[in-house]
């Protein structure tokens, strides 16, 4: 029975394609963002800590303060309906001030760790091409998919120990990465939005040097593909389009 109904689908497809028909799939095309518009926006993320004699499992007498800062401007122009192409700018920096933390894994394996810095900032590009897709008949809602190319560079400096025994590194980072990146947006009046957006995939390539105490040079080097998604690299911000 299974290969009469195959038989049967075959023969009636067959003639419709040599004849050159199209199937008619019902899926009308609806402009979300018009051609001619402006996007511009940004992103702002800030964090910081203080741990003072802090417990968490094998970690005791934990002591640090820091913080993680980054913002990110973005901007771009349609270049028809529901396609932008734009660029964004990305500045971040960090800072890890350890003053102890111990790590007791039982009688004989203890661990401390103190007078640790770590001072960090990054500067990043990105290129990208976006199209958008309205949820039904809705301007309010909308899907989009981003696909980007970015470079970035950093410096850090690592600081270990005090006084005589001061250790310090001084890391040049680069990278660059390609990725897609889908969203949501949702306006909240004609000319605002906001949106979130989750990176899904991507290749990614990194450059580190590295030089300690300004005599002992390293270098390393690394590349990875990601086809996951990533819920720690979901991104918030807001737009206005103009």
């Amino acid at each position: 029975m299974k290969h009469i109904l195959v038989m049967l689908l075959l023969a009636c497809s067959v003639p419709a394609m040599a004849r050159g028909e199209k199937f008619d799939r019902g899926i009308e095309q609806k402009t979300f963002i018009p051609k001619g518009q402006w996007m511009c926006g940004a992103s702002f993320s800030y964090s910081e800590h203080t741990d003072d004699n802090f417990k968490w499992l094998v970690l005791d007498e934990v002591n640090s303060v820091g913080y993680t800062f980054k913002v990110s401007p973005i901007v771009s122009y349609f270049i028809r309906d529901n396609v932008a192409i734009g660029g964004r700018v990305a500045y971040s920096r960090s800072l890890t001030d350890l003053g102890n933390l111990s790590l007791d894994l039982g009688d004989d394996l203890n661990f401390d760790l103190s007078d640790y810095k770590d001072r960090s900032h990054t500067v990043s590009g990105s290129f990208f091409v976006r199209t958008y897709l309205n949820l039904g008949d809705s301007k309010r809602f909308g899907l989009f998919n981003e696909a980007r190319v970015t470079y970035g560079y950093g410096q850090s400096k690592v600081e270990d120990g005090k006084g005589d025994d001061l250790k310090g590194t001084h890391q040049i980072k680069q990278n660059l990465n390609f990725g897609l990146a889908p969203g949501i947006t949702c306006f909240i009046n004609d000319f605002t939005a906001v949106e979130a957006c989750v990176d899904v995939l991507g290749l990614d390539f990194k450059w580190y040097d590295q030089k300690t105490n300004q005599v002992e040079t390293g270098k390393r080097t690394s590349s990875g593909a990601n086809f996951q998604i990533n819920l720690l690299s979901i991104s918030l911000g807001i737009t206005f389009y103009l």
